[in-house]
């Protein structure tokens, strides 16, 4: 059976025109996005690169490259990872072809509007909420025939088992439904301009709630699912321990839920709701370490693959960034902490160490797992530039937060000082100087990062257009659902 045979045959199994479709756009996005981040890094060095356009102003940019890094890129990841997924532990075809196209198109659509709208400067103001109401309507319908398609798959299982990795995606689609609704509650008084429901302290609550959630699931639980699908999978290990996949999922969404107010410490925010987040989020450092364990445990027995297979490298080095980056989420919402940290560089370093460390490394792994398979190849065309853009990403990804974190410091430290009278030691134009190496330092990092996207773009074309032939013996089912590189020995009885 030739490539063309087996492609064909688990195309009339499976749905994987949809997810080849994602996972295309999921690297275009990728380029523009992190394109867009490099540029307005660029203006923090070099302010006349807005060449006096007000499109392309840092103000307007910068929320166009959040959506583009968030929504284009990690929502295209999601749609084509959880397509994949729940397909194959499944074992059945997507519930509608129909409405799965329909989400591919609306998504798209919706980026599109954003791409048009934010530089033109159409926006709600509300953080990694910017888009007015005519796209957040588009973007409810997308996410009702999303959660229809994924929830009907399972459905419609040919196997009893529920792999933990579809719980992950199944909160993160319900959840996100339940955030994007309440958070844009807003009164329309022109086609571009609607005001919030809410009004005050009372915004700024709801705003976080759907925030920081948007971080915990969008960009948190959904990649999890991603981890406990493709981390057990290329290693060809069992998961470590399923009991702990499952006690991490409950743990994590019921905590997740409550950790917002720390993001609005020393405001006029109640406080015992600012106390409430505070607490919350250091405990959410006990689930969060409890699936980064479960991820890192899984590679036992399987740590020597870590020199030749760069893949591996993707999820191993996320997994990581995942457990530093929630330790630092965690130590950052106690109150003497953010006295120092927030409005600073810091934060930004502790966004970008999730961003890029977490959400990016482990879209990539998965993507080189999943793209030679939904081509019929064998393989990517050139493992030589999965391992040249793994060391471009790290090397990027490092030199990015470094710079922040030393500038975020710095920056609160110059702020907070004072002289015996009691009067400011710096002027905020001193803080900004002392700041501008780090910038530099910055761009530089970010521009690594984007190399290396552009080195997985060439990788995927060359993989697309090349002839290596498949495996012919490669069965049309893979029993993913019982496979012993996902269920434990615990799995039995989990």
């Amino acid at each position: 059976m030739g490539t063309s045979d087996t492609v064909g045959k688990q195309a009339e199994i499976f749905n994987y025109g949809v997810v080849r479709q994602f996972t295309i756009m999921t690297i275009v996005w990728g380029v523009v996005g992190m394109a867009v981040g490099v540029w307005i890094a660029a203006q923090l060095i070099w302010p006349q690169l807005n060449f006096d356009i007000p499109w392309l102003s840092y103000g307007r940019l910068r929320p166009l490259h959040t959506n583009a890094v968030i929504f284009a890129f990690g929502g295209s990841a999601l749609f084509a990872t959880a397509y994949y997924v729940v397909q194959r532990t499944c074992q059945a075809r997507l519930y509608s072809d129909k409405l799965a196209a329909f989400t591919f198109w609306g998504w798209q659509t919706v980026i599109v509007a954003a791409v048009i709208t934010l530089p033109l400067g159409y926006t709600s103001t509300k953080e990694y909420a910017e888009l007015e109401w005519p796209i957040d309507i588009l973007l409810t319908f997308v996410w009702v025939a999303f959660a229809i398609v994924f929830f009907g798959t399972i459905v419609k299982r040919r196997v009893k088992h529920i792999y933990v990795a579809n719980w992950f995606y199944g909160s993160y689609i319900l959840t996100i439904a339940v955030l994007h609704i309440f958070n844009n509650l807003e009164l329309p008084v022109s086609m571009w301009k609607s005001y919030s429901a809410y009004g005050g302290v009372q915004d700024a609550m709801v705003q976080w709630w759907y925030g920081h959630n948007a971080v915990g699931f969008f960009l948190t639980t959904s990649f999890l699912g991603m981890m406990y699908y493709f981390v057990p999978k290329q290693a060809e290990r069992p998961i470590y321990s399923y009991r702990l996949s499952i006690v991490h999922f409950w743990a994590l969404a019921f905590t997740y839920m409550w950790a917002g107010p720390h993001h609005l410490l020393y405001t006029s925010l109640p406080d015992w709701t600012q106390s409430l987040g505070m607490a919350l989020s250091l405990i959410l450092l006990a689930p969060s370490w409890g699936g980064m364990i479960n991820g890192i445990m899984t590679m036992s027995g399987a740590w020597h693959k870590l020199r030749t297979d760069p893949i591996l490298k993707f999820l191993v080095v996320a997994l990581s960034f995942y457990g530093m980056s929630t330790f630092e989420g965690s130590m950052m919402s106690i109150r003497t902490v953010n006295a120092l940290s927030h409005y600073t560089d810091w934060t930004i370093g502790h966004v970008h160490s999730g961003a890029l460390g977490w959400v990016a490394m482990i879209t990539f792994g998965s993507l080189y797992y999943m793209i030679p398979r939904l081509y019929g190849r064998t393989a990517m065309a050139s493992t030589k530039l999965i391992e040249l853009h793994f060391w471009l990403a790290t090397l990027g990804v490092v030199m990015y937060i470094s710079a922040m974190w030393i500038a975020g410091v710095m920056q609160g430290l110059m702020w907070r000082a004072t002289g015996v009278d009691g009067t400011l030691t710096y002027s905020f134009v001193e803080a900004v100087k002392a700041t501008y190496p780090f910038y530099v330092i910055r761009m530089l990092g970010g521009l690594c990062f984007l190399s290396g996207v552009f080195v997985m773009a060439w990788n995927t074309w060359i993989t697309i257009k090349g002839q290596v032939k498949v495996n012919p013996i490669v069965p049309l089912f893979s029993p993913d659902a019982r496979d012993p590189a996902l269920l434990g020995p615990a799995s039995a009885t989990a």
